[in-house]
């Protein structure tokens, strides 16, 4: 629930890019008078976005996997090899991440720091102090999805994930479904 909630909440950091970076491309290219913080508003967004979405695309299964084996296996055999992976990979990586993120934020933050990349002098602090909490919130989805796969090691399958959204694709096909059940 809480990576859906900051999911969720991040996810309108794309409504609020694309006005910005259209309110920049108008006064960039019509009034010929182009905004000196446009730059550092979109990377600065779409990092927010991209940190802060991980742990939300975790928990929806969202992420790329090579399954060409792992897909045929039974769940029980998946479900070993998901927690052998997660502890071996998953944590100390997202330990490291923590733990590197945490110091380069904090030094960030004491030094207030703001962009070079224009002379408004953007905050950029925020963003980096944004690392270390995308780690902790992976860490939370991952201790979820070993508990998961420990489920699945008693049960022999997999329990169901939560689908809030789904793609415009299987919408229009379940709906399409739906509309051929409905005529017969």
């Amino acid at each position: 629930m809480l990576s859906k909630s900051v999911g969720h909440a991040f996810a309108w950091c794309i409504v609020i890019l694309t006005l910005g970076v259209s309110y920049e491309v108008f006064v960039r290219y019509v009034l010929r008078d182009p905004t000196s913080w446009a730059f550092d508003f979109s990377y600065i967004l779409y990092g927010a976005l991209f940190l802060m979405s991980g742990a939300y695309t975790l928990s929806r299964g969202g992420h790329v996997r090579a399954d060409i084996f792992y897909r045929r296996w039974k769940p029980r055999n998946q479900a070993r090899l998901e927690i052998l992976l997660y502890v071996i990979f998953f944590f100390p990586g997202v330990l490291a991440l923590v733990i590197s993120g945490w110091g380069y934020g904090h030094e960030a933050y004491a030094i207030k720091e703001v962009s070079v990349n224009s002379p408004a002098g953007v905050p950029i602090w925020p963003l980096k102090m944004l690392i270390p909490a995308a780690g902790v919130l992976l860490t939370l989805q991952g201790i979820a999805e070993v508990l998961r796969a420990v489920l699945c090691l008693q049960e022999g399958q997999w329990p169901a994930r939560m689908h809030d959204v789904e793609e415009l694709e299987a919408q229009l096909q379940h709906a399409a479904a739906d509309a051929a059940g409905a005529k017969s």
